[in-house]
């Protein structure tokens, strides 16, 4: 399929990695909404691959994402933004169940930061720039960045950042739990590429299920929340891959997983 503003290729030893790259280098890579619909078009290609095991989103080392497109959010209006649920459809990353991997060079503001906080493990370039800017513009972040960063770095550092609109660098979002690891910047997609391929030699559908887990610490109290994960973990046992992992072990070799 070709793309307008993204490009799309596997990475990875055996190529189980898929990788997605803003590519509006005129805009910061801007989130245009033809944007946003071909990352969820790239992601539904990756959640059919049987052989991808997870995804990389990444941008140029200038820029992740500099924020919406606002040219194209300027005039609209509540009617039209309600009745349309405006930015409804950018919550695709937040359901892919394959693994997503932010990997963060340069510029994540507003939507930039929202949709890095959509993935699953962000990790940044030393000198990559996390904010929510859009108290600047008279409005508040529209795609989770309100939920997503305080649940991150809490509620102190997220009320000053989108009630100042002022950003944090990288070591800022490391020490704030935002993001994972601070990489040399010519070495970030290497390094998001590696941690995507660790993911994918594991058993894809344990993988998803452990995923499911995590997600559940987010959006559930903690008695829920331990439910859903000794439910998947007991579900865990009727699968081949648990078998194979095990045996694996006692056997000390390397499991060999299909999946199943």
């Amino acid at each position: 399929v070709p793309f307008q503003y993204i490009v799309v290729e596997k990475k990875g030893v055996k190529q189980d990695v898929g990788v997605i790259q803003l590519n509006r280098p005129k805009a910061l890579n801007a989130l245009c909404d033809g944007l946003m619909h071909e990352i969820s078009q790239a992601l539904d290609s990756f959640e059919q691959d049987p052989h991808v095991g997870a995804v990389v989103i990444t941008g140029s080392e200038k820029a992740f994402a500099a924020g919406a497109d606002i040219k194209e959010m300027q005039d609209q209006t509540f009617q039209r933004c309600y009745s349309g649920n405006f930015l409804a459809h950018w919550n695709r990353i937040s359901t892919t169940r394959k693994p997503v991997i932010a990997a963060v060079n340069g510029y994540a503001l507003g939507g930039g930061c929202e949709l890095a906080m959509m993935c699953d493990i962000i990790y940044a370039g030393e000198k990559a720039q996390f904010g929510q800017p859009e108290i600047l513009l008279g409005t508040i972040p529209g795609a989770g960045g309100t939920q997503r960063l305080t649940r991150a770095v809490g509620k102190s550092l997220a009320m000053e950042m989108i009630l100042t609109g002022e950003r944090i660098s990288a070591q800022e979002a490391k020490q704030a739990g935002l993001v994972s690891k601070v990489c040399p910047v010519d070495k970030l997609l290497d390094e998001a590429v590696s941690c995507a391929e660790k993911i994918a030699g594991n058993s894809k559908l344990v993988v998803a299920m452990a995923k499911d887990a995590v997600n559940a610490a987010f959006e559930t109290t903690l008695a829920e929340g331990n439910k859903r994960e000794k439910i998947l973990f007991h579900a865990t046992f009727a699968t081949e891959d648990r078998k194979e992992g095990m045996c694996a072990f006692v056997e000390k070799r390397k499991a060999n997983f299909t999946d199943h």
